[in-house]
Order: structure tokens, then sequence, then C-alpha cells
């Protein structure tokens, strides 16, 4: 893993990118009338197909390789199935620890901002706060993920934090639209959405001065099959079931099948 300036700084700033992608989603809230589902359907689902595909295919063979050489095939494939579910456990820890009262994946409408005038709704601006939360909550892995698969291998890492950036409009929604309405205060309501999206950069900084010093050949390799966990986890919790409340149930799964395609192409470009 390359762990010169220009390579962490490219890495944060792809995991920045990600994560302020909830500014845009409250934007749309305050800036369009309409909500574009099926074209959200679409791009959720083609998120989800990126994540998946680089994950199995790319990200989860290079660790095993990586553990491979150093530990053997037999042993190399075990702690790279490990470190594999060891992510899935981690992101489902957290999202175990969130209340499902305040889901940060249920879904909202650009149309709910004009459902009438802004009212002093001490519930609905305590929803739109814990959503934030439980939004940072979930985006301090998202940001591991990003940061360090774009530290691993830049080509990787931009797909990933494209695709986390879609996956994260959506979020933007559902935090900004209960704040606004319950306050009148759009502006209170957007930084309040671009704030939960800085979570991802913090993580991914947390995160990498925790490890920096312990960085080895078995960590990064650890790393990028725990990252490659996190990623198919995120996709089959989060961005497909979120593509389907969007809109028809075969438009998430052409999105899918469009990410893989892409990926599976833009991949061999590079062989």
């Amino acid at each position: 893993m390359d762990l010169s300036t220009s390579n962490i700084l490219f890495a944060f700033s792809l995991t920045l990118f990600a994560g302020l992608a909830t500014g845009i989603g409250s934007a749309l809230a305050f800036f369009t009338k309409t909500t574009n589902t099926r074209f959200l359907s679409v791009s959720l689902g083609f998120s989800a197909g990126v994540m998946i595909y680089i994950s199995l295919v790319e990200i989860f063979q290079k660790a095993k390789i990586s553990l491979s050489d150093i530990y053997g095939i037999k042993a190399g494939s075990w702690y790279t199935v490990l470190a594999f579910f060891g992510g899935i456990l981690l992101i489902a820890i957290i999202d175990k620890l969130i209340p499902s009262g305040d889901n940060p994946h249920e879904i909202h409408k650009v149309e709910e901002m004009s459902l009438g005038k802004a009212t002093k709704d001490k519930k609905l601006y305590r929803m739109g706060l814990f959503t934030a939360l439980a939004i940072a909550i979930h985006n301090f892995p998202e940001g591991l993920a990003t940061f360090f698969a774009g530290l691993a291998d830049p080509k990787l890492g931009i797909p990933i934090a494209v695709a986390i950036a879609i996956h994260n409009i959506p979020e933007g929604i559902a935090v900004s639209i209960p704040v606004s309405y319950a306050t009148g205060n759009k502006r209170k309501a957007f930084l309040l959405s671009f704030m939960s999206g800085l979570a991802e950069p913090v993580g991914a900084l947390v995160g990498f001065f925790l490890l920096r010093d312990f960085f080895n050949e078995t960590l990064s390799a650890v790393i990028f099959a725990g990252v490659s966990g996190i990623m198919v986890f995120i996709s089959l919790d989060e961005l497909l079931p979120t593509a389907r409340e969007y809109g028809e149930h075969h438009l998430s799964i052409y999105g899918l099948v469009a990410g893989m395609g892409t990926m599976a192409v833009s991949l061999l470009l590079f062989l």
C-alpha cells in the first residue's frame, strides 16, 4: 500500500468527495420540485453493481493473493475469508446499534417539501437530527473503506467513491426534508445534511492515524479484504433495498447489471 503524501491526499480527496454528496441530496430537495424516482432507482442499483463486482472480483482476490503469498494458499485463503466476514460483521454491528425508528435509509421525496407550511414539530425535528447522527455513524466505516481502497489502488478507489457518492444522495434528502419542514430553516437543514457527510473523511483520518504505525503487507491485505465485506454489505443491506423502494424492482436490477458490466469493461481496459 502506497503511503506517499500524494497518494494519501488523493485517497482522502476521494473520501471527501463521497461524503459531501449528502449535500447534493440536500440541494436536490430544495431546488427541484419532484423526485426522479426512476433515475434514483437505476443509479442506486448501478452503485450496488459497481461495489459488488469490484469487491468480489477485484478487491477480495487481491487480498487473497497477498495473504497467500505471505502465509501459503490454505492459510492465506482462510485469513482472507475471515477478514471479509469481519468487515461485514463490523458494519452489521454498527447498523444494529442504531434504533430502527431512526433508520437513515427510510426514503423521502422532494415532493414532501410542499406538503404545507413549516410547523414547529419537535418530533419531526428530532427525527431529522437522529437521521443525521445515524448517517454520520454509518459513514465512518464507509469513509474507511473508500479511503483504504483509494490508498491501495487508485483505479479501484475512483469507482468506489462515485458509488458511495450516489448512495449518499438519498441520505442527504432524508436529513434535510424533516428538519426543513419542522423548522422552516433551509440553511440549517442543508448544514446538518452537509455535516453528516463529513463523517466519511473524519472516519478515514481516524482510521489512518490509528493504523499508520502498524502498516505492513499483511495488515494492508486484511484491510482490503475487510473493505470488500463492507462494500458487499452496504450494497445488499442499503443500496438495493433503497433502489427498490424508489422505483420498480426491475429498474434496480437493470442498474445493478449495468454497474457490473461497466466495471467489468473498465477493469479489462486496464489489463
